[in-house]
């Protein structure tokens, strides 16, 4: 709970107190009526006291006939006729109802600025050859800095010296490290995983690529638009409804049929006012919505908000990030073709090769071949970046890379188009062979994208940082609509606008990932889904629903959650509305008094209760 909403429940509380006390009171002891009077008031303002602030940002934004209008005007009249037990109760009912829905969706999000973790504590600064520390928001473009294995990249920059695997998972998603060299550009967010290497600093730390992400969710963040508390927007035609039928009442009778009759007409203007709250309607709905919210994190699924269920029963799009979210993120070895030479052999040189590298190519191979390596037999090994890996073995030199490394070494051979990532072999100009490496689609997801597609009529979108070779293939084993390839957050945040953009009222469009490069797009879609499990800190946070289990099938088990609540949401609504129409009529014609019509919204808000408690038992 957060600290607001706790200041606000002991407010409530303090409220319930004082009333409490003046009905104890006025029951036990014949008090005079300004003391009454006195005693109702004050606990009728501190009980109101957020319905009246409510009131005042409404009237602030020239919002006049709200509910918070309606409930107000009911319960000064029925204070004002001295019927102050029932004007205070229903003014307890109603600020109920709101702590109740401010509790469903209060979000549970912490503070954006743990993506902040992702930013290095310090840079090493180069200057005339000694190494100093500074803070990352001092470098400027220019500036010559170091970074040392398993440190991260402070600011965007261009490697000078030094050849070494960075981790981009941060930026790109790509699970397989990059090969970097002298002229290659590296982004803050990066970590350097093998050797020192030396960079110019090329951009501002304000305008670096983290700096840019956390802006980017900030801005997206804001942008997205809650869906409108029904509530709220069936008041702006039910309070002036309402309140016209309520002088009608108190007026034309007296004037008419009824001449002269002001009190009797009066006081049923008044009950019709009292009863035309949507008192039942303010608590049924958040009920429902907190069952499927218990629901849900019964199942391992933890929604933040009400409106992310409302959102994701009509979500027709969804968009999918690849490494970590579609696949395991994990490689293995799913072929070997081998010239000349036995399928064990080409592996084992393969393998000793790049026995140097921790790689998770190279950790891959070593898994495949199953034997120990002998290092002796490796010598000379040279990394080249964005190529591959060479070295001398048993005194011949290998070539273990991908197609431009052949072609630089003058080896023929023909490209080969399997999914994945395929690994040529040479021996000196000799072609021995090739590998192919793959991540694996998880379990699942196909049976998750057959439910999106016939329960949803979904379109299914890849954005992937990752290269076409290692993305198309598993777009196309997944049937899926679309699939862009080769993305930064930024490119990534372009296309989701691009599909909002042409949604329209009905639809809802949902984006799933797991890393920090996901944060962005997960704020600004309709519905954020972080894979809690395996996700990073910063999409999390950004979310709005979290998978704590690694299942994209939990994705199916939240929608069907989010259409039962729905379900439970129309019967509370349909069955208020209705116990609200007959009780006025009834009131109208003098067949209910104030506490009875009060009896009966309470019977209302407990049929509520009965049905969230079903849905928040709800189980797929």
């Amino acid at each position: 709970m957060t600290k607001q909403l706790r200041i606000k429940c002991i407010v409530y509380i303090v409220g319930i107190i004082v009333y409490g006390g003046a009905i104890a009171a006025s029951m036990r002891y014949p008090l005079d009526n300004r003391v009454k009077f006195v005693w109702f008031l004050a606990a009728y303002l501190i009980i109101g006291s957020e319905t009246f602030c409510r009131l005042c940002e409404s009237l602030m934004q020239k919002r006049v006939m709200t509910e918070y209008t309606l409930i107000i005007l009911a319960t000064v009249g029925a204070i004002g006729t001295m019927h102050y037990t029932e004007g205070v109760f229903v003014m307890a009912l109603f600020g109920f109802g709101m702590l109740l829905d401010a509790y469903s969706t209060a979000s549970t999000k912490r503070t954006i600025q743990k993506l902040i973790n992702i930013r290095p504590e310090y840079a090493t600064r180069l200057v005339r050859g000694k190494e100093f520390k500074v803070d990352p928001s001092n470098l400027k473009p220019g500036h010559a800095i170091i970074i040392k294995p398993g440190e991260r990249v402070p600011a965007d920059a261009m490697v000078t010296y030094g050849i070494s695997d960075v981790d981009t998972k941060a930026l790109t998603g790509e699970a397989v490290p990059l090969s970097v060299g002298t002229g290659d550009r590296i982004y803050s967010g990066y970590i350097n995983l093998s050797a020192a290497i030396e960079a110019m600093v090329v951009g501002s730390y304000e305008d670096s690529a983290v700096t840019r992400i956390m802006r980017m969710v900030e801005e997206a963040q804001e942008q997205k638009s809650e869906s409108e508390n029904f509530v709220g927007s069936f008041s702006r035609f039910y309070t002036p409804a309402v309140l016209l039928c309520a002088l009608a009442i108190m007026i034309y009778p007296s004037m008419t049929f009824s001449y002269g009759n002001w009190d009797a007409w009066i006081y049923r203007g008044l009950i019709f006012l009292v009863v035309a709250c949507p008192c039942g309607l303010v608590l049924s709905i958040p009920l429902a919505f907190l069952g499927g919210i218990a629901s849900a994190a019964r199942q391992g699924i933890v929604v933040k908000g009400r409106n992310h269920l409302e959102d994701l029963a009509k979500a027709d799009t969804f968009i999918f990030d690849k490494t970590g979210t579609l696949t395991e993120g994990v490689f293995h070895v799913t072929d070997v073709r081998a010239f000349h030479m036995t399928r064990e052999e080409l592996l084992g040189i393969a393998a000793h090769v790049e026995s140097y590298s921790n790689h998770p190519i190279a950790q891959s191979l070593l898994t495949e071949y199953r034997r120990q390596v002998d290092k002796r037999r490796v010598g000379r090994m040279r990394e080249m970046p964005g190529l591959g890996v060479s070295a001398v073995f048993d005194g011949e030199r290998v070539y273990v890379g991908n197609k431009k490394l052949m072609d630089r070494q003058g080896v023929v051979c023909s490209e080969v188009e399997e999914p994945g990532t395929v690994l040529y072999i040479a021996i000196g100009k000799r072609y021995a062979g090739y590998i192919v490496i793959s991540d694996s689609v998880k379990e699942n997801t196909k049976d998750t994208f057959d439910y999106l597609r016939d329960k949803c009529s979904a379109v299914l979108v890849m954005l992937t940082g990752d290269t076409e070779s290692g993305s198309i293939p598993v777009a196309r084993e997944l049937d899926m609509d679309y699939a862009y390839v080769n993305l930064m957050p930024e490119d990534k945040m372009e296309l989701v606008e691009d599909f909002l953009s042409i949604q329209d009222a009905s639809e809802r469009l949902v984006c799933v990932g797991d890393g920090i490069n996901d944060a962005p797009v997960l704020a600004r879609a309709d519905v954020g889904i972080a894979m809690g499990a395996t996700g990073s800190e910063a999409a999390v946070e950004a979310a709005d629903v979290i998978l704590l289990e690694d299942d994209l099938h939990r994705i199916v088990d939240a929608i069907k959650i989010a259409k039962e609540t729905l379900k439970v949401v129309e019967r509370n609504v349909t069955f208020a509305l209705f116990i609200k129409a007959l009780v006025l009529l009834l009131s109208i014609v003098g067949y209910f008094s104030m506490s009875e019509a009060i009896t009966a919204e309470v019977g209302v808000m407990f049929m509520a209760l009965l049905n969230s408690a079903w849905v928040a038992k709800y189980t797929v």
